[in-house]
């Protein structure tokens, strides 16, 4: 009978299916056993493992590879004895079926999770402590944090499908490192340092159109941020989520209650970079509820935060000044939610100045300002800019502009003039397979 809680059965490991998957490293199979044991479905596996439906789909269907790491970390979540799993080449259990074949490489990789997971459920020799507690230093979280900071500069200019697998394999090692820091002194900055990584690789899941990775690997930012106890960094990663929502998930309401369980952490007395960002997200927000008055609002605080003496140097974890130009942005995101066209137009001419933005957050304001010169009429140049917005998603591999580029398309109800079958042709050869923006 399966069970709904967090203990599988007793006799789950010997049963013969699931012996012959741990005789194998057959993950999938293992995982889907004990989804079945506990009488789970798989979103309530998935939210045991804190990995995105999708992403456990893929796994229990045999379709996504996993890392070393990966293996350890299901198994000690869902109570795997690690020391049970082996590869063929013997005799399988009584009454199991034969073991697949498994490839060399994951042989001798999943080889030594079993032996990483035996050191860690036997005891120790005495020297293992004294080498677990010199594995963090004070070196530990700035060489995790400056690994991060050069992931986020080469964001500017690569495809996020180049950078993810590498900061996804960064969160892994951070979390490693936080645990091996539990009980010293650098628990704090090694979890700051855990906490930017996931909000990275939350960012680049998000840009590959990954809405359920994303919103794990932000939710995990936030946890870690909180953990810290440093104000700036928690309210980061809380607006950061609250960004996700509003102008990815399209979720303004649930948008705005994590902006201001922001400025409840945030307080009155903060940096004005804090302050102006937030305010903007939370603009954002209002708009996107039809709020005009509490946008406007927002904005005029942002615009005063900004002209505070001080803000030309922005504090950490921010990276870069949240000045005018940055403002003037998010008035004119503000302004196109609003069905304000001709107010959108002056907004973005102003936010466009310092062309200091990456290719593909440029981008992302150019379906934006496509979408306001639409509303102005100005059909023309409003697919023009689609259109050149779309070759940067292509180039760059980006599910998040070229998913604004199609929900532009969707939203535009004019004339079917020669510019809109241009990109409707264009959107089709991307469909199968054979790019007209090349």
């Amino acid at each position: 009978m399966p069970q709904r809680d967090g203990v599988p059965p007793p006799d789950l490991w010997s049963r013969p299916r699931i012996a012959a998957a741990l005789a194998t490293c057959d993950m999938a199979t293992v995982i889907e056993g004990v989804r079945s044991a506990r009488g789970w479905s798989q979103g309530e596996l998935a939210r045991a493992v804190d990995y995105s439906q999708s992403w456990v789909s893929r796994v229990v269907n045999g379709q996504q590879s996993l890392t070393v790491s990966q293996v350890h970390d299901l198994a000690q979540r869902l109570g795997i004895p690690l020391h049970l799993l082996r590869f063929g080449g013997g005799t399988p259990p009584d009454g199991a079926t034969a073991p697949k074949e498994v490839d060399p490489t994951r042989r001798r990789d999943f080889g030594r999770v079993v032996a990483a997971g035996a050191l860690m459920t036997t005891t120790a020799p005495p020297v293992a402590p004294t080498h677990t507690r010199h594995a963090v230093n004070e070196t530990t979280a700035p060489a995790l944090r400056s690994i991060t900071g050069g992931q986020r500069r080469m964001d500017a200019t690569s495809a996020a499908r180049h950078l993810l697998p590498s900061a996804v394999a960064h969160v892994h090692l951070a979390e490693q490192m936080l645990a091996n820091a539990r009980g010293t002194p650098f628990l704090a900055p090694v979890s700051a340092a855990a906490s930017e990584a996931s909000g990275f690789a939350a960012w680049l899941h998000a840009d590959q159109g990954d809405m359920g990775s994303a919103r794990m690997h932000y939710r995990t930012a936030v946890v870690r941020a909180r953990q810290t106890g440093i104000r700036l960094l928690d309210v980061y990663m809380l607006g950061s989520l609250a960004a996700f929502e509003i102008d990815t998930a399209e979720d303004p309401e649930l948008g705005l209650g994590l902006v201001r369980e922001a400025e409840h952490v945030l307080g009155r007395t903060a940096h004005p970079t804090a302050n102006a960002w937030l305010a903007c997200v939370g603009a954002l927000a209002h708009a996107g509820i039809g709020d005009r008055s509490s946008a406007a609002h927002a904005l005029r605080r942002a615009e005063r935060e900004v002209a505070r003496p001080g803000n030309c140097d922005p504090p950490w974890p921010w990276v870069f000044a949240f000045d005018e130009p940055k403002v003037a942005g998010y008035r004119a995101l503000v302004d196109v939610r609003l069905r304000r066209p001709h107010d959108a137009r002056h907004a973005f001419a102003e936010a466009f100045a310092p062309s200091g933005a990456s290719a593909k957050q440029a981008a992302v304001l150019q379906v934006e300002l496509a979408s306001a010169h639409a509303d102005a009429g100005d059909v023309d140049e409003a697919f023009r800019l689609a259109q050149e917005a779309l070759a940067t998603g292509i180039e760059f591999g980006s599910e998040r502009v070229i998913g604004r580029v199609r929900g532009f398309r969707r939203r535009y109800t004019g004339p079917y003039a020669a510019c809109v079958r241009e990109l409707d042709d264009q959107l089709t050869s991307l469909m199968t397979g054979f790019s007209a923006c090349g």
